[in-house]
């Protein structure tokens, strides 16, 4: 089962009512993957500084204290916000890969959700309201984002094992579907430096996405290059800083559906998911083609 939503926000006066919106999106697709959510948030970037997402299973004992610990290890200022279980660190780009690796050693029960410029990453187990409400979705704002709701069939269920699933700076993807070679490509990937967190086979897809970017494809690219390589049926939902894509397996048995206004860009599972949008009356509503990648960008 599972479901993806994903919205991109053309009119930049819908900017703070984002989390609002997206999370009455997630919250709809609740019976397609009530075990467990997720949320990738892109707030505005260019500013010099970047974040680092942290997820913790002890915040009460590791989020204390633990920005004045990196502001001093790193040299620079850590400003620091906590939200339930997850805390984001914001600091200069430069310092991004010395704060992730100061976290890893100060809080080594800590897990690293993303990092880049403009992305924030929150997920975990339980209802998709409730992950929502814990993490204060609704009064999110930023220029895109994309959820997931999990139904575990191929992994346990666990904060780790939730999408979305960042490999990348700035870059992240949900998948509803399965792959029947992510072993191979995840054996692939690891030969090139690649490192995974969990046994997930939509970890292995956006590592492979990401490996495609590192190595010089632009988002459409590296999606068609899915089609080619990964093997199995599948509808991934792509966020980068700037935009977001889509792409479908050739023969597309999962269901999914776009809408398109001179306001934004939205993605759902199912068209329920859409169904309270602003303007959605006066959409461009469609299923999206097998084989065919979509996407856009600021």
């Amino acid at each position: 089962m599972c479901g993806i939503v994903g919205l991109f926000l053309k009119d930049k006066s819908l900017e703070p009512q984002l989390g609002a919106m997206l999370s009455e999106m997630l919250v709809s697709l609740t019976d397609r993957g009530p075990d467990s959510a997720g949320i990738a948030i892109y707030g505005a970037s260019g500013d010099g500084k970047g974040k680092v997402t942290v997820q913790s299973p002890f915040p009460d004992r590791d989020f204390p204290g633990l920005d004045a610990e990196l502001s001093k290890q790193v040299g620079e200022p850590v400003k620091m916000t906590v939200r339930s279980t997850h805390a984001v660190l914001e600091t200069g780009l430069a310092k991004l890969d010395a704060v992730r690796e100061a976290v890893s050693e100060l809080r080594p029960d800590a897990r690293i959700m993303g990092m880049g410029d403009a992305i924030e990453i929150y997920k975990e187990v339980g209802l998709p309201e409730a992950v929502a409400e814990r993490f204060g979705l609704a009064k999110m704002g930023g220029t895109h984002a994309i959820g997931h709701t999990r139904m575990a069939t191929e992994s346990a269920v666990t904060t780790m094992g939730a999408h979305p699933f960042s490999t990348g700076p700035d870059q992240c993807l949900v998948h509803n579907g399965s792959l029947s070679n992510h072993s191979n490509i995840r054996r692939e990937l690891i030969q090139k430096g690649m490192k995974f967190e969990t046994e997930n086979d939509t970890e292995v897809a956006a590592a492979y996405v990401s490996s495609k970017m590192a190595d010089g494809l632009n988002l459409g690219e590296a999606l068609e290059s899915t089609l080619d390589d990964l093997d199995g049926f599948f509808n991934f939902v792509v966020g980068t800083k700037n935009g977001f894509g889509v792409v479908r397996d050739p023969i597309s048995c999962k269901p999914a559906v776009m809408a398109e206004t001179d306001q934004y860009v939205a993605f759902g599972s199912e068209y329920r998911a859409l169904a309270n949008l602003p303007g959605i009356e006066g959409a461009k509503v469609w299923e999206p083609e097998p084989s065919t990648v979509y996407f856009w960008e600021h």
